[in-house]
């Protein structure tokens, strides 16, 4: 890449995560008087419609301002970097206090009320409704851990970390909102479970380097799972397969979520870097590439989110009663804040690994639609639209839970930022 363009995209970037993203978020998502953060924004950011905190959104807070604090890129001053710490702090004492369903049940609680209390769902029996929740805990206590330098977050984050091991072994755990009945696997387990491993043995370097092979070890077999299981001979990840690791016809078995094999595209290559596995990263820069060609929508531009496996709008047609069905039928046409920013990301980093042009032209036509659609044509809000239509109009539309949520882009801004300006992964 030119040094210019560099130049020029990262002070897109990072004026976009600090004078928008982070403008909107602080300090309204701060909960002064109860702790944790406050998230349950309406789609354009204008009314906060809900006081509830889901331990998924917390998790990803704690994450984020841990982040923050400890980015390498020139992008914060001390006093800012302070701010951050303090944030993330405040979120890991409420998380610590609250989080868990009771005192040394390492399974947490789906829902919380402002105050922290466990709130069931409707239509639900148990409070730990979604392994996913505990997931984003366990990476938002590890970075927390590395960035206060305690131990005491780490400890929680491996304690965690290994019931959620012992869950997705027997099979015992929940996955709202995305509910898969038996006899199907979900690419989202593998998938978040590489991650969190390398986020753990992030904080493991640290505060436990024993434990840290194991952590490796993990990461090599869950990228390993998906790339041998989930991934097809096309390089295209199926959503769903048998609980036997087989691929299979129907509407179920057969449609892929572009951004979401986009964004575990990175999650591979960054297994693969720690393992030192050459060929898992050129197979997640190929499913990179093959997730974003099937996934464009070459009628309205954006990335659709769900397709088929020839990259078309979805048949219909299925006679199963599979949750993921409806999900599918009634939002494939909708483009999503968070895949958009996910390729952002990726599509730099194969660049910046390759020079393969392909990935720089994805980037830029990624790009273009994210400032015509996603950016928020009201500057006074500042954070990105969530949910468009298929043809890129606003829709007032919950995308998983009924929250306004900074992760996706704020963590792919401060990696991209990182990545322009020369810091090491």
């Amino acid at each position: 890449m030119e040094e210019s363009k560099a130049r020029e995209l990262y002070g897109f970037y990072s004026r976009e995560l600090k004078d928008n993203i982070l403008r909107f978020w602080l300090p309204r998502c701060e909960d002064r008087r109860f702790g944790g953060y406050l998230n349950c924004f309406d789609n354009r950011g204008e009314h906060l419609v809900s006081h509830d905190k889901y331990t998924w959104s917390q998790g990803r807070f704690l994450w984020m301002f841990s982040k923050l604090a400890m980015t390498r890129a020139p992008l914060f001053s001390d006093m800012e970097r302070a701010e951050f710490r303090r944030l993330a702090e405040q979120g890991y004492r409420f998380l610590k206090d609250h989080c868990l369903i009771a005192k040394d049940d390492y399974r947490c609680a789906f829902l919380l009320s402002r105050e922290g209390s466990p709130k069931k769902i409707s239509g639900y029996d148990t409070l730990d409704m979604s392994i996913y929740a505990d997931c984003f805990v366990v990476i938002g206590m590890a970075a927390y851990s590395i960035c206060s330098g305690e131990k005491d977050p780490y400890t929680f984050a491996k304690k965690l970390y290994q019931s959620i091991k012992s869950r997705v072994k027997s099979g015992t755990f929940n996955t709202l909102p995305y509910p898969l009945g038996p006899g199907y696997r979900a690419h989202g387990i593998p998938m978040i479970l590489t991650n969190v491993a390398k986020e753990l043995f992030d904080a493991a370097l640290l505060h436990d380097r024993g434990y840290s092979a194991e952590l490796l070890s993990d990461m090599e077999e869950t990228s390993t799972d998906v790339v041998c299981n989930f991934k097809d001979e096309n390089d295209l990840i199926h959503e769903v397969i048998d609980s036997d690791n087989r691929q299979f016809s129907g509407l179920l078995g057969q449609h892929i979520n572009p951004g979401h094999s986009i964004e575990d595209s990175w999650f591979i290559h960054d297994a693969a870097r720690l393992t030192g596995n050459l060929q898992m990263s050129e197979t997640a820069a190929r499913i990179m590439k093959k997730s974003f060609e099937k996934g464009w929508d070459n009628e309205f531009g954006g990335i659709l989110h769900f397709v088929n496996l020839e990259g078309n709008p979805l048949e219909f047609v299925s006679d199963s009663t599979e949750p993921t069905i409806t999900l599918v039928k009634g939002g494939w046409g909708d483009k999503l804040w968070w895949e958009h920013s996910e390729t952002l990301y990726a599509s730099l980093l194969f660049y910046s690994l390759t020079e393969d042009p392909a990935y720089l032209e994805i980037h830029d036509r990624t790009l273009d639609y994210v400032k015509k659609h996603f950016i928020n044509p009201d500057r006074s809000i500042g954070e990105w639209i969530q949910i468009l239509t298929r043809e890129g109009k606003p829709q007032e539309k919950v995308v998983a839970l009924p929250v306004k949520d900074p992760f996706h882009i704020t963590r792919n801004l401060l990696l991209i930022c990182e990545l322009l300006d020369g810091c090491n992964r």
